[in-house]
């Protein structure tokens, strides 16, 4: 089975413009996820719509491809890119472009979900490690069925524990937190950036939740890795003090 990762990387932030350029340990964050991808995976490209990314990529000997900008999700950016790129990779693997701490391992587990023939989307979901993470509405929440297969996404506290209170839920729920990084088989990568929204999806949104609810069945790694996105210059202060925590470990 072949892999290869795309990076969607956009300039234009509401929150941090220009963040994948942005200097982390004396090097761009998206150099630092590009470095990653490829140990993990072996052929990887950055996927943007602004000529200074590009030219950063190839200034650190990189591989980008130019996409549109009016693109709505990251996916539909992927998916121009290895339209462009003409890939016969089997599995696409998409790397948010500003998880500069990715782990090679999170990588490896994504990839071990495609050796079940049912999976078709895969993802990761890590633990929480407290209630009140749980109940954090931008930490959206992932239930499972025994296979390890999604029955469901929200940024609503599930399953609801009856009869407990609230803040102790934790102690007889395994909660598991989504992580925003994802793998698709090429021809479902296709498919899905061509079906329209769906109601769920406006409802919660979470794209994933359109492709639940059009039938697509998407396996959940588990990782004890924990990493730090970049989201605002704030994120960037706790981001140096993360690899600096790294390198002396």
């Amino acid at each position: 089975m072949k892999f290869i990762g795309i990076i969607p990387a956009r300039y234009a932030s509401t929150r941090f413009p220009g963040k994948p350029l942005a200097l982390l340990g004396g090097r761009p964050v998206i150099q630092h996820v590009y470095e990653k991808a490829v140990a993990a995976i072996g052929e990887a490209y950055v996927a943007t719509d602004d000529q200074r990314i590009f030219e950063v990529v190839k200034a650190f000997s990189g591989q980008a491809v130019m996409t549109r900008s009016d693109h709505q999700s990251g996916t539909d950016r992927i998916e121009e890119a290895c339209e462009k790129i003409g890939t016969d990779a089997d599995v696409i693997i998409n790397i948010q472009g500003d998880e500069p701490f990715v782990a090679v391992s999170q990588i490896e587990t994504l990839k071990g979900l495609f050796n079940h023939p049912q999976t078709q989307i895969g993802t990761l979901g890590k633990r929480f490690e407290s209630m009140e993470a749980v109940m954090n509405p931008n930490s959206p929440k992932i239930v499972t069925d025994k296979t390890g297969f999604a029955l469901y996404f929200s940024r609503s506290v599930i399953p609801y524990i009856r009869g407990k209170e609230q803040d102790c839920w934790i102690n007889h729920f395994s909660y598991l937190k989504h992580l925003g990084i994802y793998a698709y088989r090429r021809e479902t990568l296709y498919e899905i950036t061509h079906l329209p929204s769906s109601s769920l999806e406006l409802a919660e949104s979470l794209e994933q939740l359109r492709w639940l609810e059009n039938g697509y069945r998407i396996r959940v790694g588990i990782t004890e890795v924990e990493t730090v996105g970049i989201d605002t210059p704030e994120d960037l202060q706790r981001a140096e003090v993360f690899l600096l925590k790294q390198k002396s470990e």
